[in-house]
């Protein structure tokens, strides 16, 4: 599967506890990556200062679902039941 340019539920909905440029404990889940642009892009995509968790993450039908909306409810139920 293809990530869906805009889409940005991978940024918001899971934690992630690698330092982030702007974010030095990581993010909490629920929570916009100050690295995420208005039009919901990565602005480390492609760059050194990327978090690895984030440049292993492959879109998935399972986890992304048909649209924004469901990837960030899909990406949340995980969250919490590996919390």
């Amino acid at each position: 599967m293809e990530c869906r340019a805009g889409c940005g539920a991978c940024c918001i909905a899971p934690s992630i506890s690698s330092p982030i440029p702007g974010m030095p404990m990581g993010k909490p889940a629920g929570v916009r990556c100050v690295q995420l642009s208005a039009d919901n892009l990565c602005l480390l995509f492609g760059t050194a200062q990327r978090p690895a968790v984030c440049g292993q993450f492959a879109a998935d039908q399972l986890v992304c679902g048909n649209s924004r909306e469901e990837a960030i409810q899909l990406l949340g139920w995980l969250e919490q039941a590996t919390a």
